[in-house]
């Protein structure tokens, strides 16, 4: 399908930047994604398929931050008690902070509980013998985010927190504590103390992210719900719901309480003053959707070879950059994500996707790129609340502002004069 071009406003001459249709649909209060019945169809049904998987995500990522901690050997840490399983969402269910998810009950989605008890194989089997077949979800991918995150350190308040002398000292107790009775590791935690509040650090990142997830998944799942009852008929109405909802979530607290025995140990109190939108939401975005890592071996890692970047901003390996093929990994891109998100796709995906497929290998290739398509929204829904909050509305009559404005969005876009960028292909409705 060719797109029309959007234009100008006629406030303002037209952009003279690589990707101005874009700005201009922007400005318009639009996405990066061209808004096509298509592509609107594609990133819902990716959202719903993500929104299952994420579920999981969010209570073992809390999970592991909060009980597993600094266990030197966590065999199990993607068994998810039923303690986690019945956590309930802060907001989804009748007792929610703010209900997105209307219809959702506060514990773990029913698909999701099916998934765990049955896998791909449709057997209930002990959930050791789904684990060792690989039949599960696979939380590799959520800590390949965590640990982007932690190594690009973007997340301002936290991060500077994380040197202070007040966090070293509630992880040394919360340490001490988890060790208590095991003088081995006492021993071990006396000779290499740095080693264990790398560790503490880890497990403070493994909440962050699991509480920015605890939020996502609500939302996906809501806004599938509202694309099936006709609410939501255009990819602008898909971004400003997200937008929305950046902004109900925006000032709540990040923290990190760790649960040892009976005794509840505040390593990241709540009334630090960090928030979902400055230290997790914005920090996931820049180290998961543009920065990332490459995965072991696509790139070298030798310094001489100079294949990777020198500096950490120059760092292009997020899905908005993926070549999407299935390289069995947990980097970016994603297939570990895309082998989860398979499980879950609406019936209307795997139509569309049996059409144009090539056989059903190729549907995890397809279903990478929709995601990509998905990920462009996502990212346009934080440019926008990012312009509301800091530059002027897109209706604002002086045209200074709005030139304030259109320099914001051509900054933005910047970031896609990569070569690896993907933000030209996905104008194209023939990009599969």
């Amino acid at each position: 399908m060719v797109q029309t071009p959007v234009k100008s406003s006629g406030k303002l001459p037209p952009s003279r930047h690589k990707y101005a249709d874009v700005v201009h649909r922007l400005e318009a209060g639009g996405a990066m994604l061209p808004d096509t019945p298509e592509n609107l169809m594609q990133i819902i049904g990716l959202y719903k398929a993500y929104a299952v998987p994420m579920d999981f995500y969010w209570r073992d990522l809390l999970y592991i931050g909060e009980k597993v901690f600094v266990d030197p050997l966590p065999f199990f840490k993607y068994f998810l008690p039923k303690e986690y399983l019945d956590l309930h969402n802060h907001y989804q269910g009748d007792d929610a902070d703010y209900r997105v998810w209307r219809k959702g009950e506060a514990t773990a989605h029913p698909e999701l509980l099916e998934f765990m008890d049955k896998g791909e194989l449709k057997k209930n089997f002990p959930r050791i013998f789904h684990h060792l077949w690989h039949d599960r979800i696979n939380m590799e991918f959520a800590e390949e985010c965590m640990r982007s995150m932690l190594w690009h350190r973007l997340s301002g308040g936290m991060d500077l927190y994380l040197d202070t002398p007040e966090y070293k000292k509630a992880a040394d107790e919360a340490i001490k504590s988890y060790f208590k009775g095991n003088p081995a590791m006492l021993t071990l935690y006396k000779l290499f103390p740095d080693l264990f509040l790398e560790q503490c650090r880890q497990a403070s990142y493994y909440a962050n992210l699991g509480l920015f997830w605890e939020v996502m998944a609500p939302v996906f799942f809501e806004i599938s719900d509202r694309y099936d009852s006709g609410e939501i008929t255009t990819v602008p109405q898909a971004m400003d719901f997200l937008v929305n909802c950046i902004f109900i979530a925006a000032g709540r607290p990040i923290y990190h309480h760790v649960k040892i025995r009976d005794e509840v140990h505040k390593i990241i109190p709540k009334d630090l003053g960090l928030m979902w939108l400055y230290d997790a939401a914005l920090p996931y975005v820049e180290a998961v959707f543009y920065r990332t890592s490459p995965f072991r071996g696509t790139k070298s890692y030798n310094a001489q070879a100079k294949e990777i970047p020198e500096k950490q901003e120059d760092f292009h390996y997020g899905i908005l950059y993926a070549d999407v093929f299935p390289v069995g990994t947990a980097g970016i891109p994603p297939t570990q994500l895309m082998q989860d998100m398979f499980h879950f796709l609406p019936p209307y995906l795997t139509d569309y996707y049996h059409k144009y497929c090539r056989n059903e290998d190729d549907m995890l290739i397809q279903l990478g790129i929709s995601f990509q398509r998905s990920m462009y929204v996502v990212t346009s829904a934080v440019f926008q609340a990012l312009r509301t909050a800091l530059l002027y509305p897109l209706d604002d009559p002086n045209p200074k502002h709005l030139m304030a404005n259109r320099q914001f969005f051509e900054s933005q876009l910047d970031r896609f004069l990569r070569p690896e960028a993907r933000i030209g292909s996905i104008q194209n409705q023939e990009y599969r």
